[in-house]
């Protein structure tokens, strides 16, 4: 009897490992979100994502006075300029020493629409609580940039281990990278980040496109760009990123072609390094593993599909926003506690700018001590030994 015993022990386990994996994804570790404010109608935006907290996350609510009629100005006879209303987008938040949270996203004049997206300038925001409200302070460098104080967009930022902090823009201009002592500034450019060559190199501009940059266990730096490159650099946060091989993303998923995917995250949490990254198209995201963040990546499944009502407030209300893009991570005490996600509540061609709709970075809670320890399980299958970080 010991034997079927030991042998039906060992089938359960293993049915309880692929039943981790294929049954809960990503998605199933997010969880309702506080009230901050309260969940109202009287707020802009599309059916789908009303009632809603206008006070979560990052968001001008004045678009819901849009559109303004004309007014017949001064005394003078001329044009009364309106103060500019803003469209938000990315969203990476760092804990500050005393405690408060610092957003890092972009912003532009919601008049041109989404299409105004190419002339964003970066901008921080900051909130005594996790979930916002995040008050917008302004550009985070005065630099004139093609016509565009503060240009900056796909703005992402990181705490470097000598206590200073980095931001890095990409998209709209070359990949560049900011430093500063204090969230608060003022913030230094050190000038585009550097690439080596080797056989898997392309151009600059490709591989600066669309960037999520973290520390490695190891202290070296990792960048994951727009179409699944792992870059590596062993130098410093400036470069030079060394390609690591091809493409990590997956080809198909569930015998489907997959496409235009972009939007990569990066980090590392239980003994695993994560991406997470967006098909626009698609309008969902996957989940992607490495024991090492650089091979090996395995598809874990669906991290986030906004047509379900993983966007849910304690109270029971639920959004559909039409597009949840630029995800970004808030790791507290090595577990992600918080995921950023840059959402629109139209289709982003039918935004054209006046009109009560727009986009905003929404904080979303995720229980990542239960994600980890479940993660865990899968890390502690064998896997094959590491090759060291491509060079040259």
């Amino acid at each position: 009897m010991k034997a079927p015993i030991q042998l039906l022990a060992a089938l359960l386990l293993t049915m309880t490992v692929s039943s981790l994996a294929a049954g809960k994804t990503f998605i199933d570790y997010f969880q309702p979100t506080p009230i901050v404010g309260s969940v109202t109608t009287n707020t802009w935006g599309a059916p789908g994502i009303i009632p809603r907290d206008p006070q979560n996350g990052l968001e001008d609510q004045s678009l819901k006075d849009l559109p303004i009629a004309a007014t017949s100005g001064t005394t003078s006879g001329q044009p009364t300029a309106a103060a500019p209303k803003w469209n938000y987008w990315d969203g990476q938040i760092i804990k500050s020493p005393t405690g408060k949270y610092y957003m890092f996203a972009s912003r532009w004049d919601q008049s041109k629409g989404h299409g105004g997206w190419f002339g964003s300038s970066a901008v921080y925001a900051v909130s005594a609580s996790l979930f916002g409200p995040y008050v917008d302070k302004g550009l985070l460098w005065p630099d004139v940039i093609n016509g565009v104080a503060g240009k900056g967009h796909n703005v992402t930022a990181l705490a470097l281990s000598d206590g200073r902090y980095a931001v890095l823009v990409s998209e709209t201009r070359p990949a560049s990278l900011y430093i500063s002592k204090s969230l608060d500034g003022p913030w230094a450019l050190q000038g585009p980040i550097t690439f080596g060559t080797n056989q898997f190199s392309g151009s600059s501009r490709r591989l600066g496109s669309n960037m999520s940059i973290m520390v490695r266990t190891d202290g070296n730096f990792e960048i994951v760009q727009r179409s699944g490159l792992v870059l590596i650099s062993t130098s410093g946060v400036m470069g030079p990123y060394y390609v690591q091989g091809p493409s990590v993303y997956p080809k198909t998923i569930d015998g489907q072609p997959v496409r235009n995917l972009e939007d990569p995250v990066v980090w590392y949490s239980g003994a695993l390094y994560h991406i997470v990254v967006n098909s626009w198209s698609a309008r969902k995201a996957y989940h992607l593993t490495s024991t090492d963040g650089i091979h090996n990546w395995t598809l874990r499944g669906l991290a986030y599909d906004p047509t379900t009502n993983f966007v849910r407030y304690t109270d029971g209300a639920v959004n559909h926003w039409n597009k949840m893009e630029r995800p970004g991570v808030y790791i507290e005490n090595g577990h992600v506690a918080a995921v950023t996600l840059a959402s629109i509540d139209i289709p982003k061609e039918e935004d054209k700018g006046n009109m009560p709709h727009g986009s905003k970075v929404v904080v979303i809670p995720f229980d990542g001590v239960t994600f980890d320890a479940d993660m865990q399980k899968l890390a502690s299958e064998p896997s094959p030994s590491a090759a060291p970080p491509q060079q040259q």
